[in-house]
C-alpha cells in the first residue's frame, strides 16, 4: 500500500516543533455592519517572499451576516490516535462557522492555499434539526470526527435548551448529532479541548445569545450572570464528571489550553474580568487523586485612565480592565501568551512550573486608552485579541477584533482589520516586528488565525515528546 499519513500530522509535540515552518496563514474576516459577505483571507508569511505579509487570496462567501469567529481543520494530528484514528485523512478542509447565521462553510485549501475555494455549505436548518443547537463557535478535529461547540440552544434567541457540542463527519461533513450523553451542570458554553490519551475534555462558559449578540449587557455583568464555571468531561463516555465554580465575580471563563504533551495533566484558562476589581486572571487546573483542581495563578490589574479616553461603558470606573480575551500555549508547553484586549498588551509567561507562571515578555499595541501605534507608525485600533503561535514557538501572530457589537462598545472609533507578528526569544522575551503588517480590504475586521500545517491551538497529540 502506497498510502501514508498526511506529513503535517505529528505523533508528538516535539515532532511538530521540528517540522518545516508555515508559509501561509488563514484569517477570517467579518463585515461588522453586514454590508458585504464575510471572507477567508490567505496571507503570505514566508520571509523573503515578494508578497510577504500580504493577502494573496480571499474566499468570499455568498451570504451576508454570518459573523465569522473561530474556525478549524477537518483533520489534524489527532488522526494518529492508535484506537480510533483515520491515519489517511488530509489536513485539507477548513471548517468556518458563521456565529450569527449558524451556517457552516467547508473551504478546500487544495491544491494550493492561493486556490482555496468553498467546497460545501451546511445550512443552519441541518444543524437545528439534528442537534437542537445554534451559534456554532469552536472547531476541533478529533480522532473520529469534527467537534463543534455552540453558544446557543434552539429557538430564535437560542435559549430553548442549553448549548453544547455536536459532531460532524470528517469526510462527508454530514452533521451527525449531539455529543453529550450527560451534561450535568453545564448550561452555558464557549471553548473546549481535551487530552486524548487521558480521555478527558475541558469546557468553559461565556454567555447565552441575548447576553452577547447585541453587545455586552452591563446589568448582567455587574450582577455576575455571565459564565464562571469550568467543566471536566469523560471524553469517551461523553459525560460531565466534575464542575468547578471559579466564583461568580470571575466573569467569562473563556479559552481553555490543556498541555500539548499528553503525559502532562494540567492546563490553563483565561478569565476576562473580576467584577470586584476589574482584574483579569489566569487559572491553572490539574488532576490529582482522580479529581480535578484549579487555582488562580496570575492576576493582571486594570490601568487608571482619564474619563475622556474611555468609552461610555467604562467612564464610571475611571480605569481600563485588561480584558483577557484569548490565551495560547506554545507547543513545548513552556510559554503562555495572554491577550489583554482592553489595555492593549500581549503578555508572555514562562509556565514551565504551571502553578507558578513568570512574566517574561510584554509588548503594547492599541488599547482603549493607550492607543499605542505599531512600530511602523501605523495605528492599531482595538487591542491584541486572537493569538496564534507558530509550531516552533518563534513567531506569535495576532489580530484585533473581538466580536462586532462588543468592538463597537469598547472601541467606538472603529476596529479596522489588522494582523501583526512578534518574535519570541527562546529564553523569554517578545518583540513586535516592524516588517509584518497585513493590510486587509476596507470594511472588514479580523478575528482568528490558522497556520498552514497546524499551529498551537489546532492539534491534539497522541504521544509524549522525547528529549524535551
Amino acid at each position: 500500500m502506497g498510502m501514508r499519513p498526511d506529513p503535517t500530522f505529528h505523533a508528538s509535540p516535539k515532532l511538530a516543533m521540528d517540522a518545516p515552518a508555515e508559509e501561509y496563514a488563514y484569517t477570517v474576516l467579518l463585515s461588522p455592519d453586514f454590508s458585504q459577505p464575510d471572507a477567508l483571507a490567505v496571507i503570505d508569511v514566508k520571509p523573503g517572499s515578494p508578497t510577504y505579509s500580504q493577502v494573496v487570496h480571499t474566499v468570499p462567501v455568498p451570504y451576508k451576516g454570518d459573523e465569522f469567529h473561530h474556525f478549524g481543520w477537518n483533520a489534524c494530528s489527532s488522526s494518529l490516535s492508535p484506537l480510533t484514528g483515520h491515519a489517511f485523512l488530509e489536513r485539507r478542509y477548513l471548517i468556518v462557522p458563521g456565529m450569527r447565521s449558524s451556517r457552516i462553510y467547508i473551504v478546500d485549501t487544495h491544491p494550493h492555499p492561493t486556490q482555496a475555494r468553498i467546497h460545501k455549505i451546511i445550512e443552519p436548518e441541518e444543524i437545528f434539526s439534528k442537534t437542537g443547537y445554534s451559534r456554532p463557535h469552536t472547531v476541533h478535529c478529533g480522532p473520529e470526527g469534527i467537534y463543534i461547540s455552540t453558544l446557543g440552544g434552539a429557538g430564535k434567541d437560542g435559549t430553548d435548551g442549553p448549548p453544547g457540542i455536536f459532531i460532524m463527519d470528517c469526510e462527508t461533513f454530514e452533521v451527525l448529532g449531539r455529543w453529550e450523553i450527560d451534561r450535568g451542570l453545564q448550561e452555558k458554553h464557549y471553548d473546549f479541548w481535551w487530552n486524548l490519551p487521558r480521555d478527558y475534555m475541558v469546557s468553559s462558559e461565556w454567555a447565552l445569545p441575548p447576553q452577547f449578540e447585541n453587545g455586552i449587557v452591563a446589568e448582567d455583568l455587574l450582577a455576575n450572570k455571565y459564565g464562571h464555571r469550568i467543566h471536566f468531561w469523560d471524553l469517551s463516555g461523553r459525560r460531565n464528571v466534575q464542575t468547578i465554580d471559579l466564583g461568580a465575580n470571575h466573569q467569562m471563563a473563556l479559552e481553555v489550553r490543556p498541555a500539548h504533551d499528553p503525559s502532562r495533566e494540567y492546563g490553563f484558562i483565561g478569565v476576562v474580568v473580576d467584577t470586584t476589581n476589574l482584574e483579569g486572571s489566569i487559572w491553572t487546573w490539574w488532576r490529582e487523586g482522580g479529581e480535578f483542581h484549579i487555582e488562580k495563578t496570575v492576576t493582571i490589574p486594570p490601568e487608571p485612565a482619564a474619563t475622556e479616553l474611555l468609552p461610555p461603558l467604562l467612564q464610571g470606573f475611571g480605569a481600563v480592565p485588561p480584558l483577557v480575551t484569548d490565551i495560547d500555549l506554545s507547543i513545548d508547553d513552556k510559554f503562555l501568551y495572554v491577550a489583554c484586549w482592553g489595555t492593549g498588551e500581549m503578555r508572555q509567561y514562562d509556565v514551565t512550573e504551571p502553578r507558578k507562571p513568570k512574566l517574561t515578555g510584554s509588548v503594547h499595541i492599541g488599547g482603549i486608552a493607550r492607543r499605542t501605534p505599531h512600530p511602523n507608525g501605523k495605528t492599531f485600533a482595538g487591542g491584541p485579541q486572537m493569538v496564534e503561535i507558530s509550531r516552533d514557538g518563534k513567531r506569535v501572530y495576532w489580530t484585533n477584533s473581538l466580536y462586532s457589537t462588543w468592538d463597537n462598545q469598547f472601541y467606538p472609533g472603529g476596529v479596522p482589520a489588522a494582523q501583526v507578528m512578534a518574535r519570541a526569544e527562546p529564553g523569554g522575551g517578545l518583540t513586535l516586528t516592524d516588517d509584518y503588517w497585513v493590510d486587509f480590504p476596507d470594511g472588514y475586521r479580523a478575528h482568528q488565525i490558522r497556520l498552514e500545517g497546524g499551529d498551537c491551538s489546532t492539534d491534539s497529540f497522541c504521544y509524549p515528546s522525547v528529549g524535551v
